[in-house]
């Protein structure tokens, strides 16, 4: 078998004989990579989700390098630091009212893994366990034992289905449909064991750039309370202004029970998450027996480091118009969306806040559908970072993207479009 060029790396979601030798990036900055022989490539991803403000923006390099002169990693099962402390004061501030403890982890998948955990945890402290999770048609939760176990089954972790436990699953809330999803999940709640539903509110990110509206949402809630079931918000990607507030939670009016976030918590700096809940899960962890603590940790928790990034983060959300911004970024996508609603060559042109996607109308859709590898091709050849989820073209760039970088990408889909595929008759 021919094998790639040699290099010791094994990159994500890549297939090493078919996808070309990477680039090397020499440096980043604003909504641009810089790669090695100077090219200039528009980041219209946020090199997946993560870049809220731009690449390296100065408030937080500068506190990451304050950080590095007096931190480097502390065990946070012994001791506390300063970071850490102004960092949950401060998301705590910011959260929907009612989430009052945070429980740092490293990555978005870990926050979700602690989610579930203390769902759980909470049920079998309270000494009437509850074993059983609901989650939405379509989604996608991480790439750990556990998220995955939560997340669609499919080419993504089919290989391997014996270590995946099962969930329940109620059907991606279709327009027109959305009542099927309310009657799926209230008839798993009426057995008495559902400890929680987990769920990407208003946005499946992976699953496709699925979007609902925000009262499915309101009303999910509702019918978890009325059953006594947690509702935990999964906003690592729709956090952090993507659906236009500063969580999707807001829009639909509720507080979740468990709050996961990440990504766009360090501005995307550096890697740290966090798993925010209600004192009401935190008591039930709490006791004069040690056996009822709650039994997860990491070894990098509370990063110090990484929390003066986070610090700086918040630091800018409240110094700088970063709403502005994001209004701005939103009314750019709706404009330039306009021309494709009635174009034939797309399908369910659709927009949450800062995120617009559209589908390719191609005979093979999905994930594994042949065009995406030629979009890619073709993006990556006018210096334009964008990853289809198969047929599917989604942008979600920096907030500090100008119109002119949004003409250019909006510019290179209508012609990707006519280049790659076929108008049917």
């Amino acid at each position: 078998m021919l094998r790639p060029q040699p290099s010791p790396v094994w990159r994500p979601f890549t297939q090493h004989l078919l996808d070309p030798v990477a680039k090397r990036i020499a440096r980043t900055e604003g909504a641009y990579l810089i790669d090695e022989d100077g090219r200039a490539i528009f980041d219209a991803i946020s090199s997946w989700w993560v870049i809220t403000h731009g690449h390296r923006h100065p408030a937080i390099m500068d506190a990451i390098r304050v950080a590095c002169e007096r931190f480097d990693q502390i065990i946070f099962a012994e001791y506390t630091h300063e970071p850490a402390e102004e960092l949950a004061k401060g998301l705590i501030r910011l959260a929907p009212p009612g989430l009052a403890h945070v429980f740092f982890s490293d990555s978005g998948s870990t926050s979700v893994e602690v989610a579930l955990k203390m769902a759980l945890g909470f049920f079998y402290n309270r000494g009437a366990p509850r074993s059983r999770i609901v989650v939405m048609e379509h989604s996608y939760h991480g790439d750990t034992v556990g998220t995955m176990s939560t997340g669609a089954r499919g080419v993504f972790n089919a290989a391997y289905g014996p270590l995946l436990f099962n969930v329940d699953t109620i059907p991606f809330p279709e327009p027109g449909r959305e009542q099927d999803t309310l009657d799926a999940f209230e008839q798993f709640c009426r057995g008495g064991q559902i400890a929680a539903l987990l769920v990407e509110p208003l946005v499946l990110g992976a699953g496709g750039m699925r979007m609902y509206p925000p009262h499915l949402l309101t009303e999910l809630k509702r019918i978890a309370e009325q059953h006594q079931t947690l509702l935990i918000a999964d906003e690592v990607m729709t956090g952090w202004g993507r659906t236009g507030t500063l969580f999707a939670c807001e829009q639909a009016g509720i507080t979740p029970d468990i709050l996961c976030t990440s990504k766009g918590m360090t501005g995307g700096a550096v890697p740290l998450a966090a798993t925010l809940c209600s004192t009401e899960i935190f008591d039930a962890h709490l006791s004069h027996d040690r056996s009822r603590m709650f039994f997860h940790s990491s070894s990098y928790t509370a990063n110090p480091i990484a929390c003066a990034a986070a610090l700086a983060n918040l630091g800018v959300w409240q110094d700088e118009p970063v709403a502005t911004r994001i209004g701005a970024l939103a009314r750019m996508h709706r404009e330039r969306l306009a021309q494709f609603r009635s174009d034939p060559r797309f399908v369910n042109v659709r927009q949450a806040g800062t995120i617009a996607a559209f589908d390719l109308d191609v005979a093979a859709s999905g994930y594994l559908s042949e065009v995406g590898p030629r979009l890619r091709a073709f993006f990556r050849q006018r210096d334009l970072l964008i990853r289809p989820l198969g047929n599917v073209i989604y942008l979600m760039p920096p907030y500090c993207v100008t119109a002119d970088d949004l003409d250019r990408v909006y510019a290179a889909i209508d012609e990707a479009a006519s280049t790659i595929v076929r108008v049917r008759p």
